[in-house]
């Protein structure tokens, strides 16, 4: 017995000394981020903040701060439902994904197969915003799967681009029909080149954008609290949204019915546990736990840039209260397939160049900083986007979690 004992000591000691290290936050690290984001919330700066930092075997801060609802006193919650908006964008184009591993869409597919309106696609030029003038001609070139994915197809939104605002104010035109802003392939525009990957997925697999991606990601995932559409027994959970004006807020209390929007490119409700989940998966090349997403070397493909010379460029405001010119890294920053990516950091303290990372409107932020292996979801609600402060906080606590994170 003493030989059979002494055998499963020596068992277990060879298992444990292959183990990874248990990775942590120290109490200090915790203490420096959480009195940072309080501050925040104290000065008036933003009403409430969720974040959370992961390491590939789970999280290792993660708090909650200001209120929920300020209008009826409810405090913030590590479990409070924020609209991501268009940090569907990511989960979305992993299903596209998913699609091109199975052989069932192509990268350098003209996305007119399978979404007829994006076929003979018109391109502004001439555009003169005194006059109120424009003209368009035929794009050079057909609009494929990766330039959706990298946001280089010419597709641009009416509220960020002041040429497409005008067309829309004159015009009133379907979203389809809104003129490109470049040939296809040629600059990065940032629009709803996302909302036709979702199209594409529903002509290939013939499920809903909410139903594939419930049965594909968000399932498998155990992202249990990531939905277009809340369930009512969840209301109660749901971030009221501020609007900043002149350093004020004023509040948009929830409806009793909250609205659906079924849409691929910013439609998803979620929390921060949940979409650290998604996170997780991909610092796990694809894997979370049993449930394998992606391949590794798919999730590889995804992080590399897809844009060749083309660099991220930043996005005039056509509407200053929904938002103010984004992103950060434009003029250096690439895409890959879903992601923004980072360039060279000027600070050794941001995240690591390659880090993938993308944003909601709400000020909602996420990243995956691969080589410290890392990831981190700050969670805000709040107009406008890049609203200076939340890019202040942002920051800021980036830079304490890669200070103190080990």
């Amino acid at each position: 017995m003493l030989r059979t004992f002494l055998t499963c000591l020596v068992a277990v000691a060879g298992v444990s000394a292959v183990l990874p290290a248990a990775s942590s936050m120290p109490a200090a690290g915790s203490a420096a981020i959480s009195a940072f984001l309080k501050d925040a919330v104290d000065k008036g700066q933003v009403p409430g903040i969720v974040a959370l930092v992961v390491r590939r075997d789970g999280a290792i801060y993660h708090e909650a701060f200001g209120r929920q609802d300020v209008g009826k006193n409810v405090p913030m919650a590590k479990d409070s439902i924020f609209r991501i908006a268009s940090m569907t964008k990511p989960v979305t184009s992993i299903g596209v994904m998913m699609l091109v591993e199975e052989g069932k869409v192509g990268l350098d597919d003209d996305a007119a197969k399978w979404v007829p309106t994006m076929r003979g696609r018109q391109v502004m030029y001439d555009l003169d915003q005194a006059a109120g003038t424009w003209k368009t001609r035929p794009a050079n070139r057909p609009i494929t799967i990766r330039q959706l994915l990298t946001h280089t197809s010419g597709i641009g939104y009416n509220w960020s681009d002041t040429g497409l605002a005008l067309v829309q104010r004159k015009e009133m035109p379907q979203e389809d029909a809104l003129p490109l802003v470049g040939d296809p392939g040629t600059r990065w525009t940032y629009g709803s080149s996302t909302r036709v990957l979702g199209d594409v997925i529903e002509k290939i697999s013939g499920q809903r954008i909410d139903a594939y991606l419930q049965a594909r990601i968000l399932g498998p995932l155990g992202m249990r609290d990531t939905f277009f559409e809340v369930p009512k027994d969840r209301y109660a959970r749901v971030v009221t949204t501020h609007q900043k004006r002149d350093g004020k807020f004023t509040e948009t209390p929830n409806p009793a019915t909250l609205p659906v929007q079924l849409r691929a490119d910013g439609g998803l409700l979620s929390t921060a546990d949940d979409y650290a989940r998604f996170i997780r998966m991909m610092l796990n090349g694809g894997q979370l736990g049993s449930a394998r997403v992606l391949k590794q070397s798919t999730v590889r493909d995804i992080g590399r840039n897809h844009m060749g010379a083309i660099r991220v460029r930043q996005q005039p405001s056509a509407n200053p209260g929904l938002s103010k010119p984004y992103p950060l890294g434009a003029g250096s920053d690439t895409w890959g397939l879903g992601f923004q990516l980072a360039g060279r950091p000027a600070n050794p303290l941001d995240r690591s160049e390659g880090s993938m990372s993308w944003a909601g409107i709400f000020n909602t932020e996420f990243w995956i900083d691969p080589k410290r292996e890392i990831g981190g979801v700050l969670l805000m609600q709040m107009l406008p986007f890049y609203d200076d402060d939340a890019i202040r906080i942002l920051q800021g606590f980036e830079r304490l979690v890669n200070q103190h994170a080990r």
